[in-house]
């Protein structure tokens, strides 16, 4: 492979909706470009993209994956990354590092969920866009209505550059609008087309079309624009200017067309985006921080400093941790000393390599906009930024979504809770939108990520590269305890074994506090009743009991404890008496101030299209939920709720059952609220019940 600079190299995001064809369209691609010599498909796990067993087995991909290839003296990068929402941490990585996404579309069902959730990631990014409607060679394929759907969704900035002839099952020709010519691929799945005239009964709607892509491309620039006016058309290199500086400032997303399983299309869009779309240098410089957090760019630029960010982490078998690193700036060779900007340490670079899918090919060295992977990094995983010692920067950290599902695990044999632990903490690195929570509260280990699917791969990872199973719970509910009225309680501690033996006594009033307010602890002890060295032995006695709870075993909130008399000894008071005798006289006084459980109250946000609203709704209620508002979002409807934790375990699951996996939800803690009283009586008897076992 040729040395590739900034200008030539194209970096490309795949994205969309679950199962609208990213990993057909990569496999399509190389064999276009001659990577390789047949079309892989899902079906008979053949593809270059999806070559882990999970993946082969569901058919569906699970990791953001690589490719490359050559293109009309172009090097396109190819990051192929999950449709299934539970993954939603795979496109943050991919879409970190690509400079154009192609953003599928399935002919029939236009913008979908998926669609809305990656949209909404691509904005945060500014990463600049182009539509590719893909099956239309399915039945009931319907491109103009994807086009008004698309359009309802994204504005005025979408515009046509394909249109399809003849939809439908035997769908092979294109009008490609820029050209001014019918397309018709060979039935052979080669990728290999003919240009001739635009039939007669298509001229005019490919004459309107193409004014109106012209008149777009002429909007992206006042020059352009003035140009436009006078000759009323304009030339090659003016829609090339034009056309790309509308797609890198988003105010052009132009939509092609075609049918991945039979490589329809996808040598059009691979000659688009390599003549149209951004490369590397194009959209340099890139942001970044200096080690004193302030902000700074880096070029694009071979001979400039070196900086990357570490995009992805993967465990391979045989192999080990690769690093899949994105260079801005400058160039890493086999062998160079680098700074990890991120942890503040260092790290010698070993091979280097160029990845499609599973086949690693050593390269030794990359430069400023190219992709690749790094073997072995002692310390650096997903997020971090390499950088020149020279030069140190920091790039921002990749954004991931807060975990919306959560379960218990617990080791199936005993002595492997070492090994979960280091498979887990390890499982998060390489993925850090699953999340572990060792809880000392509730003396649980909880694992928590994007969906049930998710939370399967890893315990199935787990078992495979650690050798260790574990089992699955609910997890238990944190729940707080609390008082709702004023309480005055006293306790003698009065121990006798022969010698010195123990006495304390402690009179203590205890009061509800404001919500959220937590505990205070105050002595209005006179006189000398009790000494003031003994004073943090009662505090310290009443905080176990907070920690411990008096109720149902669940950590104490918003109470304040007041001690004002009692009495000691002269020989037989020391701390441990008073630190029983607090713990005792606060367990009393708590048992009655009118004692009631909290539980954690979620503020829920569902994304669902309008036909879901009444179901999605009706099972809020049905979870005891409180519906705070609703807002139209495009196609979308977006319910605001809150729903107590108790009631959102196997939410995600159920919310996709009942809207055929149409709707997403993210979730986060709002506040504590009271039990009702039938489930606080259930909740303090399986407490007791637990407790005695």
């Amino acid at each position: 492979m040729k040395d590739y600079g900034p200008n030539e190299i194209r970096n490309i995001g795949l994205v969309s909706h679950q199962s609208v064809g990213k990993t057909t369209l990569a496999e399509a691609m190389l064999f276009s470009a001659g990577v390789t010599n047949r079309l892989g498909t899902i079906e008979d796990g053949s593809t270059t993209s999806d070559y882990r067993t999970d993946e082969i087995e569901r058919k569906i991909s699970i990791s953001t994956s690589l490719a490359h290839f050559e293109w009309k003296d172009h090097k396109f990068n190819l990051v192929d990354m999950p449709g299934y929402l539970d993954f939603i941490g795979e496109v943050r990585c991919g879409l970190r590092v690509a400079d154009l996404a192609v953003v599928l579309l399935d002919s029939v069902s236009g913008v979908e969920v998926g669609t809305e959730i990656v949209w909404e990631v691509l904005e945060e990014n500014k990463t600049p866009r182009i539509f590719f409607v893909n099956h239309v060679d399915k039945e009931h394929s319907n491109f103009d209505k994807v086009m008004a759907d698309v359009r309802d969704a994204y504005g005025n900035a979408i515009i046509a550059v394909h249109i399809p002839i003849n939809q439908g099952e035997g769908f092979n020709a294109i009008i490609d609008l820029l050209r001014m010519k019918k397309i018709t691929f060979q039935d052979d799945e080669s990728g290999k087309y003919t240009q001739e005239d635009i039939p007669a009964d298509f001229a005019d709607k490919a004459s309107e079309l193409r004014n109106a892509l012209i008149e777009k491309i002429a909007e992206s620039d006042d020059e352009i624009l003035e140009k436009y006016f006078e000759e009323g058309e304009l030339s090659n290199e003016d829609i090339v200017r034009g056309l790309k500086a509308g797609i890198i400032s988003k105010t052009i997303f132009p939509v092609l067309c075609g049918a991945a399983a039979k490589n329809v299309g996808t040598q059009l869009l691979m000659d688009f985006v390599s003549e149209y779309g951004p490369s590397p240098a194009d959209l340099s410089p890139y942001p970044a921080l200096d080690t004193k957090g302030g902000e700074t760019k880096v070029e694009a630029d071979a001979d400039a400093e070196f900086s990357a960010l570490v995009f992805k982490t993967l465990s391979e078998m045989h192999v080990g941790e690769l690093s899949l690193i994105r260079v801005f700036s400058g160039t890493i060779k086999s062998g160079d000393d680098v700074a990890n900007t991120t942890k503040g340490t260092n790290e010698k670079i070993g091979q280097i390599y160029a990845l499609n899918g599973k086949n690693r090919n050593e390269i030794g060295v990359l430069k400023a906009g190219d992709i690749g992977a790094l073997v072995k990094l002692k310390d650096t995983h997903t997020g971090n930024t390499l950088a020149s010692k020279k030069k140190p920067v920091v790039f921002k950290p990749i954004k991931f979504p807060t975990p919306v599902v959560e379960v218990a695990v617990t080791p199936k044999s005993k002595g492997d809770e070492d090994k979960i632990s280091t498979g887990l903490h390890t499982l998060t690195e390489i993925d850090p939108s699953f999340t572990v929570t060792i809880d000392p509260e509730l003396r649980q280990t909880v694992i928590a990520g994007q969906g049930e699917l998710h939370l399967a791969i890893i315990v199935q990872r787990l078992k495979e590269r650690y050798g260790v199973e574990v089992e699955q719970k609910k997890p238990k509910i944190p729940y707080r305890e609390t008082v709702t009225a004023k309480a005055d309680e006293r306790y003698r501690h009065k121990k006798q074994t022969g010698g010195a033996g123990q006495f304390a006594e402690v009179w203590m009033r205890i009061e509800p506090t404001p919500r959220g307010e937590g505990f205070s602890f105050e002595s209005k002890v006179v006189g000398g009743a009790i000494s003031s060295v003994f004073i943090p032995s009662i505090e310290k006695g009443v905080r176990q009991v907070m920690t411990e709870g008096a109720v149902a075993g669940y950590k104490i909130v918003d109470v304040k404890a007041i001690v004002y008399d009692g009495k000691e000894h002269p020989v037989d008071s020391k701390d441990i008496a008073f630190q029983i005798a607090g713990r005792e006289v606060f367990k009393m006084a708590i048992l009655h101030a009118k004692p009631i459980l909290l539980e954690p109250i979620y503020t829920i946000t569902v994304k669902c299209p309008e036909d879901y609203m009444g179901d999605v709704m009706g099972d809020l209620s049905g979870r005891r939920g409180k519906i705070l508002g609703m807002e139209a979002q495009g196609r979308f409807q977006v319910v605001k709720a809150q729903v107590p934790l108790a009631e959102l375990h196997n939410y995600s699951t159920s919310l996709r059952s009942m809207t055929q996996g149409r709707a997403t939800y993210a979730r986060e803690l709002s506040h504590y609220d009271p039990v009702p009283k039938e489930i606080e009586a259930k909740v303090v008897a399986e407490s007791k019940e637990e407790k005695e076992k």
